[in-house]
């Protein structure tokens, strides 16, 4: 019987361990994150160290080709990208990369894409 309730902690732990982090840590500092659309898309963003700077990834996935979307992404608020991207094959996804400082302290990264049909990406990461 108290294996059993072992490993019923152990798990509850583990899964417990899992919800707490919200924000995936890949190699040499990345930081990624997931998006929200308010369609059907998905989007993600990474933050990775650059030569003292961060190097910006801001991807959505529609799964149309050639669908023309407008991406802002913001830096503590501030824009530091404008610009249109288009969807493309095989997948009918864009990704936009840019560099922005690293500034002292916790960095705010956003990042938001609109549709023409209205549809709206978003995403937020602090590096």
């Amino acid at each position: 019987m108290s294996k059993g309730i072992f490993l019923v902690a152990a798990l509850l732990a583990a899964l417990t361990a899992l919800t707490i982090v919200p924000v995936a840590f890949a190699k040499d500092g990345d930081v990624r994150v997931a998006g929200t659309c308010s369609g059907a898309s998905s989007a993600k963003l990474k933050l990775s160290p650059e030569d003292g700077r961060i190097e910006v990834e801001f991807e959505v996935d529609q799964n149309r080709v050639g669908v023309r979307w407008n991406v802002v992404l913001r830096h503590g608020g501030r824009a530091f990208a404008r610009r249109t991207a288009v969807t493309r094959a095989p997948s009918g996804s864009f990704e936009v990369r840019r560099l922005t400082g690293n500034r002292p302290g916790a960095d705010v990264v956003t990042a938001r894409a609109t549709s023409p049909s209205g549809e709206v990406c978003r995403a937020r990461a602090t590096f």
